[in-house]
């Protein structure tokens, strides 16, 4: 063999080894990522080859499957009440990833979680039947939220104080999941409500921390009782009315120039929503007392799973005392989603413990066996002493009865909650977020809900937190203690 023919034959064999080389590592190395990709039309294939599994409201599916329109999408999913309950499902579509408690339990509803698997389902190397997620929502409570949040942008949660089970989460302007779940029309649908002002798939019970305004003084008067501040919420406390931030000319006022805000108690600043009072108890306090307070209630927790994951409720730091100051009043950078404030009402309302929130009780396989109990595994932590949620809920009651939250009053009902309007846009340029958070109680049951309302109908001098989002609370508190 010659010296040419010897290197063209080596240089082959170099070419033909690279080349198995290569189909090796995209067999073995790149072939997972390959067959997870979301573009890959396989796995949708694969998915809607069969029904997917439930998620189940109060014993009846709230989902469901049907023949789909796709020769190679043999099911689409379904929705009954889908408006009612997005921000619970979230959607499952043949063209985008899934949402809400669709995502999170993608594998259970299509049947490839491998706890699915049975013997024979192995042998016959065949997809295992998909199970079901049950949920703690209430029909009733989650309907009265919605339809009394009605036209409004806004959200409203609701949480049983004993349990951690949430009885109702919704978002509005709320959207179909329907719309999505065909590949043939969930382009068009996408583009519609991803073009929509109002952010109709944002989960803004969920994920849209919002400065609390005056909501979060419940987080401070928590904090002063604990930290040995004030000796309860009846004693009169060093505030002078006007406030003058530390290090400013900035003069805080309140909105009732008329309150008896100056020095007063805890209980009357809260009944008067008295800024003077919880800005100067904010500076008392100091930032890292304040933080660990709104930690304990839930703040600045980063992996706060529902099991959708939350957006985190910040306290900020590295503060001077002006900045300081404002925090205690639920401004500069304090943001919470309306679950974080149903967090707190619950907390308080439960004697000072807080049962970890959750809105899925069970998931079953395909014949009913629970697989994960989630009502079993709550944990419960002790946010503030059981004295401190005493004299907070009886301050909440006067808020009620006698305060800014009058229009959450129900006949034959206990009711305590704190109201806030916080401030939007620069220099407050744009209309206020209306909050109320609060708890009810009857006849041994008790409920926290929270709500915030971004946007009404109402005029800007109306819009409060007593005027828009205290009797939305009301409606879904007198759904839960029926």
């Amino acid at each position: 063999m010659n010296k040419t023919i010897r290197r063209a034959s080596v240089f082959t064999l170099l070419l033909v080894f690279a080349l198995l080389l290569r189909a090796t590592w995209v067999q073995f190395y790149e072939g997972r990522a390959l067959a997870d990709d979301q573009d890959n039309r396989r796995n949708a294939i694969e998915t809607y080859s069969g029904p997917l599994g439930n998620i189940v409201v109060a014993g009846k599916a709230i989902t469901g499957s049907a023949a789909g329109t796709d020769s190679d999408l043999k099911y689409r999913r379904t929705y009954t009440d889908g408006e009612l309950y997005a921000a619970v499902t979230g959607y499952a579509s043949q063209s985008y990833a899934p949402t809400q408690l669709e995502g999170v339990y993608a594998e259970l509803l299509n049947g490839t979680d491998t706890r699915l698997r049975t013997m024979m389902d192995t042998v016959t190397d065949t997809r295992a039947a998909p199970g079901n997620v049950i949920t703690t929502i209430d029909p009733d409570v989650q309907k009265a939220a919605y339809d009394a949040l009605g036209d409004k942008k806004g959200a409203a949660v609701a949480i049983d104080p004993a349990t951690g089970r949430i009885l109702a989460v919704v978002s509005t302007p709320s959207y179909d999941p329907s719309s999505l779940t065909d590949a043939n029309s969930a382009g068009a649908a996408w583009k519609k409500l991803t073009a929509d002002p109002d952010k109709p798939l944002t989960n803004r019970a969920l994920r849209q921390p919002l400065p609390p305004g005056s909501t979060f003084k419940l987080v401070v008067a928590a904090a002063a009782l604990e930290n040995g501040l004030y000796a309860s919420v009846d004693v009169g406390t060093d505030s002078p009315d006007p406030y003058t931030l530390p290090g400013t000319r900035t003069v805080l006022r309140n909105e009732n120039t008329s309150a008896p805000c100056e020095n007063a108690s805890i209980r009357v600043a809260l009944q008067y929503s008295c800024n003077n009072v919880f800005a100067h108890m904010a500076v008392q306090l100091g930032q890292d007392k304040l933080r660990a307070t709104a930690e304990r209630f839930g703040f600045d927790d980063t992996t706060q799973d529902v099991p959708v994951r939350a957006y985190t409720s910040v306290y900020p730091s590295g503060m001077d005392e002006s900045s300081t100051a404002l925090t205690g009043i639920g401004q500069f950078d304090v943001t919470a989603t309306p679950l974080q404030m149903a967090m707190v009402s619950a907390a308080i309302a439960n004697g000072g413990e807080l049962v970890s929130p959750h809105m899925v009780s069970q998931i079953t396989d395909g014949g009913g066996d629970v697989l994960d109990d989630y009502d079993a595994d709550a944990s419960t932590t002790r946010v503030v002493s059981a004295r401190t949620a005493e004299q907070l809920q009886s301050a909440m009651r006067t808020v009620v009865e006698e305060g800014t939250g009058t229009n959450a009053r129900i006949d034959g009902v206990t009711v305590g909650g704190k109201t806030g309007t916080a401030q939007h846009g620069e220099n407050n340029s744009q209309t206020p977020y209306a909050w109320f958070t609060s708890y009810g109680a009857s006849g041994g049951e008790k409920v926290a809900v929270a709500v915030v309302v971004e946007q009404s109908d109402a005029e800007r001098s109306e819009v409060s937190g007593n005027g828009l989002a205290a009797p939305v609370a009301k409606a879904v508190m007198k759904a839960a203690l029926r």
